[in-house]
């Protein structure tokens, strides 16, 4: 009988298809020991590469792989000036769009902190100026807690007459009316957000008073 002489191939493999060498070693042993119907061996079975090998998921079909978490996008701070030309403490109608639209914002609903600055005109004495100031950030305040806004985000420095937008008297030394009026308002800052960092509470805010 004429015999075929043995054949070898030397492959290399990744771990990942040590199962699938031992598989078939132990077919091509099996069919090697089997004589075929004419009593002769069978024809060796072919080799099948790494390459020939089919790549199988190892999930299941109706499985779909999670999604990764999207990273929050970068926001710039959010500024608006909630004004008391009238003076006093209350807000106007036009006090309380502004604040709505704060209120919806999207660093608002981040839950990014939140700080008014608060300021008046240079009517009275430094003391009364800086009162009237701090009463309308805690005015803002309210309106804010009162619409969901957590106590804790939120911070109210007041300024007094120290820091306004407009001049206060004319070059006469007259009173400016509308420069006065400009003045009387309460400036709000929500925090800016980076592509990086993730919305938390912050702590605990507390009522500053200028100098």
């Amino acid at each position: 009988m004429k015999t075929r002489p043995m054949t070898y191939r030397s492959i290399s493999f990744s771990p990942s298809s040590l199962a699938l060498v031992a598989a078939l070693s132990l077919a091509l042993s099996a069919c090697a020991q089997q004589p075929d119907a004419s009593g002769t061996e069978a024809d060796e079975a072919p080799l099948v590469t790494p390459e020939d090998a089919e790549a199988v998921s190892i999930l299941r079909p109706e499985i779909e792989p999670p999604e990764a978490e999207p990273t929050p996008e970068a926001l710039a701070p959010y500024r608006a000036t909630i004004g008391f030309p009238k003076g006093g403490k209350g807000l106007s109608e036009e006090a309380k769009a502004v604040l709505e639209a704060a209120l919806n914002s999207p660093q608002m609903a981040l839950g990014l902190p939140i700080t008014l600055g608060a300021h008046s005109d240079s009517a009275g004495s430094d003391e009364v100026n800086l009162d009237s100031s701090q009463e309308r950030g805690l005015a803002v305040a309210k309106w804010l807690i009162d619409n969901g806004v957590a106590a804790e985000r939120i911070t109210v420095i007041a300024f007094g007459e120290q820091n306004p937008i407009e001049p206060n008297a004319l070059p006469s030394g007259a009173a400016n009316e509308a420069g006065r009026a400009a003045n009387r308002r309460v400036e709000i800052e929500i925090e800016a957000l980076s592509g990086e960092e993730k919305a938390s509470e912050q702590p605990v805010g507390s009522i500053e008073a200028g100098d």
